[in-house]
Formats: structure tokens, sequence, C-alpha cells
């Protein structure tokens, strides 16, 4: 008899001594949930997009009907596009496309492919033409796909 209350009393402080850090740990204290349903009017960009992958998340877990997921959506896409208007004013289309072809001219050109993604290519990735164009040597123009030497000249074009 002595054995099983020993063993119990044992059994009872093992058990207390696992489940203490996950009862009493910060980490695994429960937290307060969201509710999804209710709209701030203060909401921001970056909380709305987060509402919004929250819904899409309930959502596919099944935690929220379609027609709740549907105005939900329509509410959360309404407040982040009006955070994202309140924001910064965009740049006027001028200064945009005079980045897009700064950037365009840094980058190498394909005559038949247009701009290369890799910058330090020598041949196009798509259709081996010699990106340069022209001879380093004589200026030649270079337009035979996969030419590895110039046709004037004979110099070599990329190694």
């Amino acid at each position: 008899m002595l054995a099983l209350v020993v063993g119990t009393l044992l059994a009872v402080g093992a058990l207390a001594y696992v489940l203490y850090p996950l009862m009493m740990d910060p980490v695994f204290a429960p937290r307060p949930t969201r509710m999804t349903g209710i709209v701030r009017a203060d909401v921001g960009e970056s909380e709305a997009v987060a509402a919004l992958r929250e819904i899409e998340f309930d959502r596919a877990t099944g935690k929220l009907s379609d027609a709740d997921y549907a105005e939900l959506k329509s509410r959360y896409t309404e407040r982040a596009l009006e955070a994202m208007r309140r924001g910064a004013a965009p740049p006027p289309a001028d200064e945009i496309e005079a980045a897009v072809l700064a950037y365009r001219a840094r980058m190498k050109s394909c005559v038949r492919c247009g701009p290369r993604p890799e910058p330090d290519a020598e041949y196009c990735s798509t259709c081996g033409l010699f990106l340069a164009g022209t001879c380093a040597a004589c200026g030649a123009r270079v337009t035979e796909p996969g030419a590895a030497y110039c046709t004037s000249c004979g110099h070599l074009l990329a190694a």
C-alpha cells in the first residue's frame, strides 16, 4: 500500500514538473483572439493587408463562410485602398518613365529579344546573339546569332 501511495505521488510530481513550463511560460500562455468581424475606423494599410490574409486563412480552414468572407474582404479591401491613397502621393508618370528608361539603359539588350535579365551576359540567353552589337576592336556590327569572332577583323567577341 505504501508503494502505491509513493508511486502515485511521484507520478503526480513528474506530471506537474513536465506541465509547469507549458502552463506558466508566456510563450504558451493563451492569447486574446482577434475578432475578424469587427472593422475599426483607423485600420492602416499593413493592418488591412494582415486582416485580408487572416480572413483568407480562416476561409481556407473552414472557420469563415463564403458569405462572411465576401463581406469582410470587400470591407478590408476598401480600407486598404483608402490607406494606400492617404499615403504618400505617387511620383509623377514622367519620373517613373525616366526611372524605367534608366534601368533599361544599364541592362544589355538583344536586338531580337529585348532587355536581358543577366547583367553580365555577353550573348542573349534566348537566341544566342552577341549582345554588345559591335566589335570592340574594329566597330563592325555583329548580327550573326552565336558569333564568337568578328566577321570583319576576326577579333574574339567573348570568352
